[in-house]
């Protein structure tokens, strides 16, 4: 299930394992383990879950693969520091979200996002093909429709600025999706253009703005665009926060 399910939607994976994964990952990025603390032991975590110790210690492989756990014989599993938290991944952006929305990590967000996503659209600009841009513009266009929910142009969003970094056509760029679906994830939870048809039309705009700096092969312009989307975003959400708070 991806990340804007469960931020926007707020669904949740069903098997044991996933299940596991997901209590702990948010009972530990919430800070109700402690960072340094030794989770509880096989026996205790087993009753609470109700799963066998397979489940279990699959369950702490995944957590540890996310840079959030240390097992250690005869020690037990360590809670790891902040800073060894895997923020690439999009299990731990989505618990770190549910702990608790502030500016800083909008901020923070934005400017990792400005880092990569301007240059991946200018690569995109020096390398799309005819096909790249008519796809482009394809999915530019479904961001217009007057219908759109919360979701559905969420989804939308998502699916333009990930085929942006493929028609980069740098592979590392892709390497970054689950921090662009986090970002539009939380933008579109707390303020979404879906709400008002003029927003939809702008957000539409903007958007086509960059296919046509692809298309015309303007790399300066294409960063231009793509940061003007990127900054958008980032000054609706802090204001919706500001407002919620």
């Amino acid at each position: 299930m991806s990340l804007l399910e469960t931020t926007i939607a707020g669904q949740r994976r069903g098997n044991g394992h996933a299940q596991v994964v997901d209590e702990l990952g948010r009972a530990i990025v919430s800070g109700r383990y402690e960072v340094g603390s030794i989770l509880p032991g096989d026996d205790e975590l087993c009753a609470h879950f109700g799963f066998s110790r397979t489940v279990l210690r699959e369950a702490m492989k995944t957590l540890a693969a996310k840079n959030l756990v240390q097992p250690k014989a005869r020690v037990g599993t360590r809670i790891l520091e902040k800073s060894r938290w895997n923020l690439f991944d999009s299990d731990v952006l989505a618990w770190r979200f549910e702990a608790g929305l502030d500016e800083d990590l909008l901020v923070h967000l934005g400017e990792i996002r400005a880092a990569f996503e301007p240059e991946a659209a200018a690569l995109a600009a020096r390398r799309a093909d005819p096909a790249d841009v008519a796809r482009l513009y394809e999915i530019a266009r479904r961001l217009a429709d007057p219908s759109h929910n919360k979701a559905s142009i969420a989804k939308v969003d998502l699916e333009f600025h990930l085929a942006i970094a493929e028609v980069s056509k740098n592979p590392f760029m892709l390497s970054i999706s689950s921090l662009i679906e986090a970002a539009l994830a939380i933008s579109f939870k707390l303020s979404s253009p879906a709400s008002d048809p003029v927003l939809i039309s702008e957000c539409a705009a903007n958007h086509l703005a960059i296919v046509d700096a692809i298309a015309a092969g303007d790399e300066r312009a294409t960063r231009a665009a793509m940061l003007t989307v990127i900054g958008v975003g980032v000054d609706r959400t802090r204001r919706a926060l500001r407002l919620g708070s």
